[in-house]
């Protein structure tokens, strides 16, 4: 279907109400789609000839996990969302002799360097038992190297120069392989992510070959672009619409920054334009990321050249966080702010979309108990956050790309990985149980209200994280769904 922006797109997929548009979407067959609200809890996984991939090693964890989890419907959502990708995005082949991956989202047909990589991300442990998982996450690491190398600023591509209802867009480089060019800085750190743990668990280096080290070169020369030392950059995006968060102001550069060592990002992880250039938690992920890519390129490459440049932009960035992106709350303290711009602005919200402040310490730039995360976190998770809901069908944080009073279950699985505290665990588990929808699976946002109403019905990277919970909690707190919740 094409729209004129991705809410009215998103919005036909909402599934409250909408059955029919579900089972449309969603590659299941009608049965399985129909036992969605049944009290026998039947899979709704495709049929297993209708599955993209099957992963031995998948298979044997969910076999070995479901007698651990008591609650029912728990269980049954557990069996559904952790192979979701597997069973629904992956295109795995052959390309040259090498692995080729291409991972779509989901209901919509594209790749998103993010979502892509966030999607398979729990299945890394796994490679060490599953040669053909392993060759299949190797392909998404080489397809997202060759995806860089088309644009460095793009968040989404096709797979082949197909095109896309977005090529109107008034952007610099809408190549028929783009789906969207909207420049975001963690669209270039998740694949670094990605390849830095595969090869931690692996220890095998054929992927990072040259096109990898020439995609790695472009990471570091778009960053540093925009830091934006040198001018404005090469980059502006403006799109005619008629949602302001789709397009950036003055004639697609952003708002004004001053360059103080922070890397600019046109748009957040959710795709909406960013207020003030400089967003922190994507800032806060290119630190990690830097830091892997040079322990990489010194020990796999053995350019250490290369390696203090990603190190020494690491430091840079870092130290610049800490000068600038830390205020004082007038509730809440000394936190770190969502959005500066370098002048002294500063917007103190938090957003839901993966790399947002509340999931800091799960892609490790700091720890859960440090003090001003700590201050930051009672901001995100309390009416002092703008986009924070609260109702009588559940809480959590939302974003302007759905609009008010709708909660992402992902921010809820980010608070259950950011605490030791077993309670607050239970309690998020409970509210993703109760927030489905009916349907056994997760979705972009529900409405705090009514969860029935909630939007896309087939949005496999929060399955997928919901599925890396369940197996986080069983290993972290081995007594917790062994009961009621």
């Amino acid at each position: 279907m094409k729209t004129n922006s991705n809410m009215s797109r998103r919005r036909f997929l909402q599934t409250g109400g909408l059955a029919l548009a579900a089972l449309a979407v969603h590659p299941f067959d009608s049965l399985a789609a129909a036992a969605g609200g049944s009290s026998t809890y039947k899979s709704l996984r495709p049929a297993p000839d209708k599955r993209h991939f099957t992963s031995k090693a998948v298979e044997a964890v969910i076999a070995e996990t479901k007698p651990k989890i008591k609650d029912e419907k728990l269980r049954w959502m557990f069996e559904n969302c952790f192979p979701n990708t597997l069973d629904t995005t992956v295109k795995h082949t052959m390309k040259n002799g090498k692995p080729d991956t291409f991972v779509i989202t989901g209901d919509i047909e594209a790749m998103w360097l993010r979502d892509s990589s966030a999607q398979v991300w729990p299945y890394l442990p796994l490679m060490k038992d599953d040669e053909p998982l392993r060759r299949l996450i190797e392909g998404l690491i080489r397809r997202q190297a060759e995806c860089i190398c088309i644009d460095p600023y793009a968040n989404a591509f096709n797979d082949g120069p197909l095109g896309s209802y977005w090529e109107t867009d008034h952007t610099q480089h809408m190549v028929k392989e783009l789906h969207e060019r909207k420049w975001e800085i963690d669209s270039l750190c998740y694949p670094i992510r990605l390849a830095y743990h595969y090869w931690t668990l692996t220890g095998d280096t054929a992927p990072f070959d040259a096109q990898w080290h020439k995609a790695m070169t472009l990471v570091v020369k778009t960053f540093k672009e925009q830091q934006r030392k040198d001018g404005l950059g090469p980059y502006s995006f403006r799109r005619d619409c008629d949602r302001p968060t789709d397009s950036q102001i003055n004639n697609g550069w952003g708002a004004p920054v001053k360059p103080v060592g922070l890397i600019v990002s046109a748009f957040r992880p959710s795709d909406d334009a960013t207020q003030y250039g400089f967003l922190v938690p994507s800032n806060m992920f290119a630190v990690v990321s830097l830091r892997q890519l040079a322990e990489m390129e010194r020990k796999i490459r053995r350019d250490e050249a290369f390696a203090s440049e990603c190190q020494a932009l690491a430091e840079e960035v870092d130290e610049a966080i800490r000068r600038y992106a830390i205020v004082n709350h007038p509730v809440c303290g000394r936190i770190y702010a969502f959005e500066v711009d370098g002048y002294g602005n500063a917007l103190c919200m938090d957003d839901a979309n993966v790399p947002s402040l509340l999931a800091a310490p799960y892609l490790g730039y700091c720890s859960p108990k440090d003090v001003i995360y700590r201050n930051t976190r009672k901001m995100i998770w309390s009416d002092n956050n703008p986009y924070f809901f609260r109702g009588k069908a559940g809480e959590g944080v939302g974003g302007p790309h759905v609009g008010l009073n709708y909660a992402w279950p992902m921010s809820l699985i980010m608070k259950a990985f950011t605490t030791d505290d077993t309670d607050e665990v239970r309690d998020c588990l409970r509210m993703l149980r109760d927030t489905d929808g009916g349907t056994g699976f997760m979705h972009e946002s529900f409405n705090v209200n009514d969860a029935k109403d909630f939007t896309r019905s087939w949005f496999a990277w929060t399955n997928t994280l919901f599925g890396e919970l369940i197996l986080h909690t069983v290993r972290e707190y081995p007594t917790l769904l062994t009961k009621n919740l």
